[in-house]
């Protein structure tokens, strides 16, 4: 088999999973609505930034885990940005896909938002101790398929990077913590230990 039908094949099995999807759960009564409010929300990462700032400011124990909620965040969207310019493949067009929502580009893999939904997710339930990426992210990954604007592979790549890049940051800020010492949370950790 040739690598131009392997191709031919993985695109229609693509854009056969992306046609069941909406005919399922993008039939479902408000489900491209709900779409395409998580399709606002994650828009450059902007509600996951949001989240990460207020927790930052709310949370003085965790507000290093917080902050690297935002800062996890911007960075996978930043890495699903080079990915695409890379790989440079277009949008779902095939004639019965329904498109949901204008995109800021023409490229969809991976999809920015299952990058950062699933780097912020990770790194939210690492600040709260909540197992928060089982339930935000397949709702999200769903979401973009509903709207038509990704095909599957593009959101279970992303999905994968931005758990690349929660990793990559959890390290960052562990290497910070050793290089510049104990942060405001290991401190009042530290403190109520001793009190």
């Amino acid at each position: 088999m040739s690598s131009a039908t392997r191709t031919e094949g993985t695109a229609n099995l693509d854009v056969r999973a992306l046609l069941a999807v909406q005919d399922s759960v993008g039939s479902l009564p408000g489900a491209v609505r709900a779409a395409r409010g998580m399709s606002h929300f994650g828009e450059h990462a902007l509600g996951w930034i949001a989240i990460g700032g207020i927790g930052a400011l709310v949370d003085a124990d965790r507000r290093e885990k917080w902050a690297s909620v935002a800062v996890g965040a911007v960075g996978a969207h930043a890495a699903s940005i080079v990915v695409k310019r890379i790989s440079r493949r277009r949008r779902p067009t095939h004639p019965s896909v329904r498109i949901g929502v204008s995109t800021p580009s023409k490229f969809s893999f991976p999809s920015s938002h299952a990058t950062s939904t699933t780097a912020a997710a990770l790194l939210i339930g690492r600040a709260t101790g909540l197992p928060v990426a089982a339930a935000i992210v397949p709702s999200m990954l769903v979401s973009r398929l509903v709207l038509g604007v990704h095909y599957p592979s593009d959101v279970v790549v992303g999905s994968a990077l931005g758990a690349l890049a929660a990793a990559a940051t959890v390290r960052v800020e562990k290497n910070v913590a050793v290089r510049f010492g104990p942060t405001v949370g290991d401190a009042a950790a530290t403190t109520a230990g001793e009190a």
